[in-house]
């Protein structure tokens, strides 16, 4: 049986940089139901951008794409983030993992993009991290967060 959620948000938008303020700003509102610390919703904040940036930077980096985002919070103060490209997956998982390796072109690591640490980064401001991808298809990036 499949736990239903107290609350939770789903939207959808394309991959433009622009939309990355607009994910951060929706999972902050509904993080902020469960009294999160300044540092903890900072750190919330932080994963759900780079999650986003790196579909809108490596998902599509030819052409603008579909982004989902879904965040959910359930009894324990937990709060799931999922987000959901149908670009071209991840080849190598375990290297995109590596701190500072990138698929980035230099172009968009000259506008300060790219710089390898969105898996990283997520990884190390959330208490889950998984990934499921497929070339060619898609990639999802499921977050949890417990807020105790």
């Amino acid at each position: 049986m499949k736990v239903k959620p107290n609350n939770y948000i789903a939207i959808e938008f394309p991959s433009r940089s622009v939309n990355e303020g607009l994910a951060r700003a929706a999972v902050a509102a509904l993080a902020a139901q469960l009294d999160p610390t300044l540092d903890e919703l900072g750190d919330i904040k932080t994963a759900v951008s780079e999650a986003v940036t790196n579909a809108i930077v490596h998902a599509y980096p030819q052409e603008i794409g579909r982004i989902a985002l879904r965040a959910s919070i359930f009894d324990g103060n937990l709060l799931e983030i999922t987000v959901r490209d149908w670009g071209c997956g991840i080849a190598d998982v375990e290297k995109a993992m590596q701190e500072g390796w990138s698929t980035a072109s230099d172009e968009i690591r000259a506008q300060g993009f790219g710089a390898g640490m969105g898996l990283p980064n997520m990884k190390k401001y959330t208490d889950n991290m998984q990934i499921d991808t497929v070339l060619g298809v898609g990639t999802t990036i499921s977050l949890r967060v417990d807020l105790h």
